[in-house]
């Protein structure tokens, strides 16, 4: 039984275009030398949370004081705002320290990285939001934490909120004064910090859990290898063109990212090939279907019905498939359509040929490839409106009656 669950789990790492030993827990062998610090404590990052913010946000929430916080970030949304007035002097005093860039940061690198978002957003927006969005239903601790947190209840608002953080990220002046991820960043730091103030006060989370205290340092590369990572695997298995350049520069974001998000220095990776050897270790081991993520991912898959542009769910369930393997589609339940799978693996690699200028042929499926992309933008842009206009907001409670 041992051995096969070994042989599936490489199969799937390999599905998933993610490399990597797999077996049992193991202990940190990450070396921090590959880190974008060099060096390192050698701290297992599964017991680092977020020193600076947790004991912050604790007593916000504690003493009732979060519903102001939210009021007074609700206008604070480009880099170059001014931090808004009326913030206790302890959360201020962090924002001017946290709400910048790192002195590593690269703007040439975070230029093109923009530039190439802006390039491959069709490929990247798929890749996000059908193979990351959906393979985090099968990250257990992922899974559990966002079904048990408050937005696990509204899930067509927490996936709208989710792509906010991705669409800011991938935006031409991301990093900019008047671009918004540097913002958007300090405050999903701060939603993480009450996350993990508030779950361990539910009986049910606590239930499920095999932490004391959710969303570690480990699970937030852990979310970086399911999306950074696994989107430059599949762009090079689908053959889209990828210079190096643009691969570095793509990592850059993501290095940056991660720093913002409050992920110390030594465990972010310094280049792909140590990327690479960190996702062997803390991603493709852990993935599991569980009650929670079932039910996450039908409520994501179930979006669909709300926009009729063409798109069947027959072929939603086959491409997801197709992106993240058919032991993940078994995992979730999806209805097999070999109809819808026949297209999706015929349609999609022509849809990338044509729009690579590599096909002077405009395939046939062309429109309902298109149409497809279409309807899931829709859902995620928030009910089809500006992206700007979904708040994050600090929750004060867990998912109603847990």
């Amino acid at each position: 039984m041992e051995n096969l669950s070994r042989r599936r789990a490489l199969t799937l790492g390999a599905a998933l275009g993610l490399m990597g030993a797999v077996g049992g827990s193991k202990a940190w062998a990450w070396p921090a030398s590959d880190s974008v610090a060099g060096a390192g404590a050698g701290t297992d990052p599964e017991y680092v949370w977020d020193s600076t913010v947790d004991p912050l946000m604790a007593t916000l929430i504690d003493n009732g004081g979060v519903p102001a916080v939210n009021t007074a970030i609700k206008g604070w949304v480009n880099n170059g705002d001014a931090l808004p007035s009326g913030l206790p002097a302890a959360l201020t005093a962090h924002l001017q320290q946290a709400n910048r860039l790192p002195a590593w940061a690269d703007t040439a690198k975070l230029s093109r990285a923009a530039d190439f978002n802006r390039r491959r957003d069709t490929y990247l927006f798929m890749l996000y939001g059908l193979g990351s969005g959906i393979m985090s239903t099968v990250i257990p601790r992922e899974a559990r934490s966002v079904y048990w947190s408050a937005g696990g209840a509204d899930m067509q608002d927490r996936a709208a909120k989710t792509f906010t953080f991705g669409y800011d990220l991938s935006q031409l002046k991301a990093f900019e004064p008047t671009g918004q991820f540097v913002v958007t960043a300090n405050k999903t730091r701060l939603v993480h910090a009450a996350v993990r103030h508030l779950l361990p006060q539910s009986p049910h989370w606590r239930a499920v859990s095999n932490q004391t205290i959710p969303i570690s340092a480990a699970d937030i590369l852990v979310t970086f290898h399911s999306l950074g990572t696994y989107v430059r695997r599949r762009l090079l298995d689908w053959k889209v063109p990828f210079p190096a350049a643009d691969q570095e520069a793509f990592l850059h974001s993501w290095q940056v990212a991660l720093h913002l998000l409050g992920v110390p220095d030594e465990y972010i990776p310094q280049t792909w090939a140590a990327a690479e050897a960190q996702s062997q270790q803390v991603l493709t081991p852990i993935l599991a279907s569980t009650s929670e993520g079932l039910e996450l991912a039908e409520d994501l898959l179930g979006l669909t019905a709300q926009i009729d542009l063409g798109v069947t769910r027959g072929f939603l369930n086959e491409f997801v498939r197709y992106v993240l393997s058919d032991d993940v589609g078994d995992w979730l339940g999806l209805k097999r359509d070999y109809a819808a799978a026949a297209l999706v693996r015929t349609a999609w690699p022509a849809y990338i040929l044509f729009r690579e200028g590599l096909s002077p042929v405009m395939p046939g499926t062309f429109y309902v490839v298109d149409q497809f992309v279409r309807a899931l933008a829709m859902l995620f842009l928030n009910k089809g409106t500006s992206p700007t206009a979904t708040l994050i907001t600090i929750p004060t409670g867990n998912r109603p009656a847990a």
